[in-house]
């Protein structure tokens, strides 16, 4: 079930109604929330919900071991087994098919003349997401930095919480378990806020990812031809656009949905291309994801307390981890070691070149980020090296015969859209909507929220399938 269809608004009222009728105690409610969750997943592919269940319970029983046992060699096979069924899950259904063609090729090219039929393995919605937010239970039951699930109803609710189950913001027990203990409303004001969000999330969604930005990027990247300069670049902004509304966009509506129901979920966007520097670009963009992998990756890694080569080491192996996390391609591992390596150089000028963060510096500052990250977007968009190596080739002038694949509307359209979102995000880099909304007439807000209603009403969305659902 998508946030941009009929189907979800209808589903969303019944579950409000239901949620703050009288007749219905913080129990059921619950249960509720837990049924309405399975149902809402169910819509894909009810038999991935098998997967859920499976999930849910070894890391409920691996964390209920953990709280009781003291032996720490028991304690660490409870860890493994949670950490090897939920790999186990993710390798299969999201890199089955990749091991097996990187095997096959390994083969051919070694001698052996090896086939094999591709297994088709169905990648179950947001696995990712809710694979790492529920390691993150168990792992830090290990660690003792949180406390058990009082009742499985609780646990069960954490791993299956409607709103983000899909994708994400990747949420750690202590954010999300502990408010499901006691009942939960929304004020009047948190209600309003809520909704809001929602139909701010749906406009980047609706309005301005797939309807000003997606064919553009679509046409581009979905092109054979060798393209010119300036539509390599455009496609490339707008993608750099796409994904940000696309993703932010349903974080957004996750966060809304979430606050209409009286529970708070952390930010996992802070306009990050404004950044200066790949430091500050990950402190904004997949917040949730990002501090994921610093937690329970770079840092059990060594991080930055064993000498500068080890923590380059850590820095590279955890974005090209997250590179893969992304999707079952050498291009996405090569995204992922671009940024390690933006990472790795930030790092060694860090300390020795004294930048302004302010004024034009500043601003040339997050130019230059977005540029560099705008090159890394090639890899991730582009399904084939060959795409990406025509597609570098044309933005840097290297490729003599060109053709263009874009109208002048286009061009223009989605200079004018990206221009207006970095300068946006600019504006906003250390504020956020709601610090804005508070300084700002009521009325003037209330036009807003209504044009961000109507626009998303004309648009007339074709009910496109969020980006990150395939992650």
């Amino acid at each position: 079930m998508l946030f941009n269809s009929l189907s979800f608004v209808v589903f969303l009222v019944i579950v409000l109604l239901l949620y703050y009728s009288k007749f219905l105690n913080w129990t059921n409610k619950k249960r509720m929330l837990l049924l309405s969750s399975y149902l809402f997943y169910a819509m894909w592919n009810p038999p991935l919900v098998i997967l859920l269940w499976i999930s849910t319970v070894v890391d409920w029983t691996a964390g209920k071991k953990l709280a009781e046992l003291t032996d720490q060699k028991k304690r660490k096979l409870w860890l493994m087994l949670s950490l090897i069924v939920n790999l186990g899950f993710l390798a299969f259904f999201k890199y089955g098919d990749f091991l097996l063609e990187n095997f096959v090729n390994l083969m051919n090219a070694i001698g052996v003349d090896f086939a094999a039929r591709p297994m088709d393995i169905i990648l179950p919605m947001g696995i990712s997401f809710y694979t790492f937010q529920t390691m993150s239970y168990t792992i830090d039951m290990y660690r003792g930095k949180t406390e058990r699930a009082r009742t499985f109803l609780d646990f069960a609710l954490y791993v299956t919480f409607f709103p983000q189950l899909v994708a994400g913001p990747i949420v750690r027990a202590k954010e999300l378990l502990t408010q499901f203990y006691e009942e939960k409303k929304a004020t009047t004001n948190q209600f309003l806020w809520g909704t809001f969000l929602l139909t701010m999330g749906l406009f980047q969604k609706v309005v301005m990812a797939d309807t000003l930005l997606a064919d553009a990027s679509d046409t581009v990247f979905g092109s054979e031809a060798i393209l010119h300069t300036t539509d390599a670049w455009i496609g490339t902004l707008a993608f750099s656009g796409q994904i940000f509304f696309d993703f932010a966009g349903y974080s957004t509506c996750a966060i809304g949905i979430a606050l209409m129901l009286g529970i708070v979920l952390p930010d996992n966007f802070r306009y990050p291309y404004a950044a200066i520097g790949f430091s500050d670009l990950w402190r904004r963009w997949h917040i949730s994801l990002s501090t994921w992998l610093r937690d329970y990756l770079y840092i059990p890694l060594g991080g930055n307390r064993n000498g500068i080569i080890k923590m380059y080491i850590a820095l590279m192996l955890t974005m090209l981890l997250g590179g893969l996390w992304h999707g079952a391609a050498w291009t996405f591992v090569v995204w992922g070691a671009l940024h390690g390596l933006y990472l790795v150089i930030e790092r060694q000028f860090r300390g020795k070149v004294k930048l302004k963060h302010t004024g034009l510096q500043g601003i040339l500052l997050a130019l230059l980020t977005y540029t560099c990250v705008n090159i890394t977007w090639v890899f991730f968009r582009a399904r084939e090296f060959s795409t990406a190596k025509n597609m570098i080739a044309s933005m840097f002038f290297m490729n003599d015969e060109s053709v263009k694949v874009l109208h002048t509307f286009d061009i223009i359209k989605v200079a004018v859209v990206i221009a207006l979102l970095f300068g946006c995000h600019w504006v906003m880099r250390n504020t956020s909507m709601k610090a804005v909304h508070e300084k700002i007439n009521p009325y003037v807000f209330g036009i807003f929220w209504a044009i961000l209603a109507f626009l998303i009403i004309i648009a007339q969305g074709s009910g496109e399938q969020f980006i990150y659902f395939q992650f």
